[in-house]
C-alpha cells in the first residue's frame, strides 16, 4: 500500500495546481471586491469543485473505460431531451429541470468531459497510423465530434457548439489525420462559408455585423475603456470606476478580464496571460512522455485545447478582436458551471497521470502499417 502511495505521489502533476491556483485566488479576490454575496457563493462552487476533482482522481477511470460509450450516448440523449423538454432563458433553451428538487442542468456542461473521454477512448482502441487518419477513421471519428455540435447549435448555443469543434478537431490535429483531409476540409469550409453564415440565427448575425463594424457594441466599447484606463499598473478598488459604477457589464463573468486589467493594468494582464500560456504549454508537452498512451494523449491534448480556446476567445472578445460570446475564463470567470466542470477535467487528466503505473493503464500500440 505504501508503495502505491509513493508511485501516486511520484507520478501526481504538482506544477498544474501551481499554475492554477493564483488565477483561481486572485478570481475569488476580484468577485469579493465586486459582491461579498457573489463572493460567498463562489466558495461554494470551490468546495463542489474540489470534491468533483478527488472523485474523478481515484474513481479507476482506465478500468471503467468499457463504460465511456455508455455515459457518452446517456449524455447525448440529454442532448437531444433538450429540444423536447428543455426550459428557455435569455432565448436559449439549454437546461432541463430535476423534478421534484428545483434544480436544473445544463446538459452542454455536463457533456464536455463525456466529450474528450469519448475521443479518447475512441483513439485508444483504433489509434492512427504512421500517416495519420485516413478517411475512413477521420469520418468515423467526425460523427462523434459533429452530433453534438449540430445538437448544442441548434438549442442554441453556438458559442460552446463552436469551442467542442475546434477541440474535437485540434485533438485530431495533433493525433494525426493525413494532410490530404485537412487541406480538402479547408477548401469545402471556404465554399460554403456563405452558406453557413445564412444558416445563423439572427442574433449570431447580428453579433458578427457589431464585430466587423467600425463602431463595436455597447459591452465592448465600456470593456475597452476599462481596459485602457488601467495602464500599466492599474487603479485601486475606489478609482476603478467602470466596474464600481457599472458602466462595465458582468464584470465577474463574461467581462471579469477588462475589470481584471481595470484594477492591475498592463503588467497584471501580462501575468496572467502568462499563467494561462504556461498552463496549456506544459500540458501540451505532457504528450512526449506519455508517447503511445493514446488515452492520456488524447485527454491532456484535449483539456489543453479547451482552455486555450475559452481563454483566447474570451480575452479577445473584451478587446474587441473576436465576437461576444458566452465563454467564461477558465478557474477565472464567476459561476459554478464552468469551475466544476474544470475540476472534472482535472480530476481526470491528473487520474491518468498518477495511475500510469497501474497495467489497465497501457495503451494499445500502433496499428501495423
Amino acid at each position: 500500500m505504501i508503495q502505491i502511495d509513493r508511485r501516486i505521489l511520484t507520478h501526481f502533476d504538482f506544477l498544474l495546481p501551481i499554475l492554477v491556483l493564483p488565477i483561481i485566488a486572485m478570481s475569488y479576490y476580484l468577485i469579493s471586491e465586486v459582491s461579498l454575496t457573489l463572493a460567498e457563493k463562489q466558495l461554494i462552487y470551490f468546495t463542489i469543485g474540489l470534491i468533483a476533482f478527488g472523485f474523478f482522481f481515484f474513481i479507476p477511470i482506465k478500468k471503467l473505460e468499457w463504460l465511456i460509450p455508455f455515459f457518452y450516448w446517456i449524455t447525448i440523449f440529454l442532448l437531444i431531451s433538450v429540444d423536447f423538454f428543455g426550459i428557455s432563458r435569455l432565448g436559449a433553451k439549454r437546461w432541463l429541470d430535476i423534478p421534484f428538487v428545483n434544480f436544473s442542468i445544463q446538459p452542454s456542461e455536463i457533456f464536455k468531459p463525456m466529450f474528450i473521454l469519448m475521443l479518447a477512448y475512441l483513439i485508444k482502441q483504433d489509434p492512427p497510423d504512421k500517416k495519420g487518419y485516413g478517411w475512413i477513421d477521420f469520418l468515423k471519428l467526425s460523427f462523434y465530434i459533429l452530433l453534438p455540435f449540430i445538437l448544442i447549435a441548434k438549442e442554441p448555443d453556438l458559442g460552446t457548439a463552436m469551442v467542442l469543434l475546434l477541440v474535437g478537431y485540434g485533438t485530431l490535429f495533433i493525433i494525426g489525420v493525413n494532410k490530404k483531409i485537412w487541406l480538402t476540409i479547408f477548401i469545402i469550409i471556404g465554399i460554403s462559408g456563405p452558406f453557413l453564415y445564412n444558416s445563423l440565427h439572427d442574433y449570431q448575425k447580428k453579433r458578427i455585423s457589431d464585430f466587423i463594424s467600425e463602431k463595436p457594441s455597447y459591452h465592448v466599447r465600456q470593456s475597452i475603456i476599462a481596459i485602457g484606463s488601467g495602464g500599466l499598473t492599474g487603479k485601486v478598488k475606489e478609482e476603478a470606476t467602470q466596474t464600481h459604477y457599472k458602466f462595465l457589464p458582468i464584470a465577474t463573468s463574461d467581462f471579469i478580464f477588462a475589470y481584471f486589467v481595470e484594477r492591475f493594468g498592463f503588467w497584471g494582464a501580462f501575468s496572467l496571460i502568462f499563467f494561462y500560456g504556461l498552463l496549456v504549454i506544459h500540458m501540451i508537452t505532457l504528450n512526449f512522455k506519455l508517447k503511445n498512451d493514446y488515452f492520456a494523449q488524447v485527454i491532456t491534448t484535449g483539456i489543453s485545447f479547451l482552455i486555450f480556446v475559452y481563454s483566447s476567445v474570451n480575452i479577445a472578445m473584451t478587446i474587441g478582436l473576436a465576437p461576444v460570446v458566452g465563454v467564461p475564463l477558465p478557474f477565472f470567470s464567476y459561476g459554478g458551471s464552468s469551475f466544476i466542470t474544470f475540476m472534472i477535467f482535472f480530476g481526470i487528466l491528473e487520474n491518468t497521470l498518477a495511475f500510469r503505473f497501474d497495467p489497465t493503464h497501457r495503451s494499445v500500440k500502433y496499428r501495423n502499417t
